[in-house]
C-alpha cells in the first residue's frame, strides 16, 4: 500500500516549506498499525509498533521535509516504538532525531540511559541505533527535528554522549533553544522558502548548544577539551569571514598550541582547516540557493565566506557537492 510518494519522487520537485499533512482518521481501524508502520519507516526510521491496540491508535503528522532536514509535528495515541540493530533504511534517515515535548508523556531508552520528558523538555537521540520511545497513558504532542549525523558531530563533541539526556526547557539555553524550536515549527507555513532555510541554521546552532549544556564528563573527553573544542568552533563561526582566518589565527585567539588543536579536531574525524573550510562552503551553499543573493555573482558569495582564490574555490566546492557552484545554482 502506498501511502505517499516515494523519497526519488520527493526529490524531483524542488521542496517548499509547505507541510505535508497526514493522520489515520482516514484510515480503517484495522489498517492503522501497518499504516503507521509504513509511514514510519518511511519517514524516520525502522521500528516496530507495539503496545497498541489496533482500534485505539491515532497518529496525525506534519512534515516539512527540506533539503537534508526534515520538520515534523506530532499528535500521538498511547503507544511503543522498538528501533531494532540493522542498517538504516534510507541514507537520509542516517540521522540524529531532536525531539520537543508539548504535552503529554514521552520516554525515551537508548545506550543505557532513560529520560522521561516533562512537557517543554528537549532530548536527541541516534535514529540508527537501538532504542524504545514510549508514549503512554495519554494523547503526546511533539516536535521532531530530524538532523544529517554529519551536521550535529560538527557541532557538539562526544554527540553520543548526549543521547537520551533531558535538556530542561524551563530555563537556561534549554528555555530559549526548545522556545525557539516551537516559534519555529507553528509558524513554517507563514514563511518563505529562503526564510525556512535560514532558520534550520539557527535552530541547529541553538541545539547543539542546549546539548552541549548537558553533556556529561567522561574518560573520552575531559570538560578542559570539551570546552576548548566548543570555543574554538564558536569562534571560526565567529570569524569565518575573515581571509587571515588561519590555524596561527586560531591558535592565538584560543591561547593553545596548533598541535594540540588539530588534535582535538583528528578526533572528530577532521582536522582544524578541513572543518573551517567544510563551513565556509556550507555557508556559501546556502547564499548560492538563497533567492536573496540571485542577482550576485558566485565569486562574490566566495570571497564573503572568506575563500580568496574563486578556483581554488570551485574546486573544493565540486568536490564536497559533487557539481560546480554554477552548476548547482542552475539546479535551485
Amino acid at each position: 500500500m502506498s501511502i505517499i510518494e516515494s523519497s526519488s519522487t520527493k526529490q524531483l520537485v524542488k521542496p517548499e516549506p509547505v507541510g505535508i499533512k497526514l493522520s489515520t482518521h482516514q484510515i480503517a481501524p484495522h489498517e492503522r498499525v501497518d499504516w503507521l508502520h509504513e509511514v514510519i519507516c518511511r519517514e524516520y526510521t525502522q521500528l516496530e509498533i507495539t503496545s497498541v491496540v489496533d482500534a485505539d491508535l491515532s497518529q496525525d503528522f506534519i512534515f516539512y521535509p527540506w533539503e537534508e532536514f526534515q520538520l515534523s509535528i506530532i499528535q500521538s495515541s498511547p503507544l511503543s516504538l522498538r528501533r531494532l540493530p540493522t542498517e538504516p533504511h534510507l541514507t537520509s534517515q542516517n540521522a540524529y532525531f531532536a525531539v520537543m515535548l508539548l504535552s503529554g508523556n514521552y520516554r525515551l531508552e537508548q545506550n543505557g540511559r532513560e529520560v522521561l520528558l516533562q512537557p517543554g523538555d528537549m532530548t536527541i537521540y541516534d535514529a540508527t541505533r537501538p532504542h524504545q520511545i514510549h508514549c503512554y497513558r495519554e494523547a503526546s504532542n511533539l516536535i521532531y527535528l530530524a538532523i544529517p549525523r554529519a551536521k550535529l558531530r560538527n557541532r557538539v563533541a562526544d554527540i553520543d554522549r548526549c543521547t537520551a539526556l533531558r535538556i530542561p526547557g524551563t530555563k537556561g539555553i534549554g528555555f530559549v533553544a526548545a522556545n525557539f524550536m516551537h516559534t519555529f515549527a507553528t509558524q513554517a507555513d507563514q514563511l518563505q522558502t529562503h526564510e525556512f532555510s535560514s532558520l534550520f541554521d539557527q535552530t541547529l546552532d541553538l541545539l547543539a548548544l542546549a546539548v552541549t549544556s548537558v553533556r556529561p564528563v567522561n574518560v573520552n573527553l575531559s570538560r578542559s577539551r570539551a570546552a576548548s573544542i566548543n570555543t574554538i568552533k564558536t569562534f571560526i563561526e565567529q570569524n569565518l569571514q575573515n581571509t587571515g582566518l588561519d590555524t596561527y589565527y586560531i591558535a592565538q585567539h584560543a591561547g593553545l598550541s596548533a598541535r594540540y588543536i588539530n588534535k582535538l579536531f583528528e578526533e572528530e574525524g577532521t582536522s582544524l582547516i578541513r572543518y573551517v573550510w567544510k563551513r565556509r562552503l556550507e555557508n556559501c551553499s546556502r547564499d548560492i540557493k538563497n533567492p536573496v543573493y540571485t542577482n550576485q555573482r558566485i565569486s562574490d558569495t566566495a570571497f564573503r565566506w572568506g575563500f580568496n582564490d574563486a578556483a581554488h574555490f570551485s574546486r573544493a566546492f565540486k568536490k564536497q557537492f559533487g557539481s560546480s557552484p554554477s552548476e548547482y545554482k542552475s539546479k535551485q
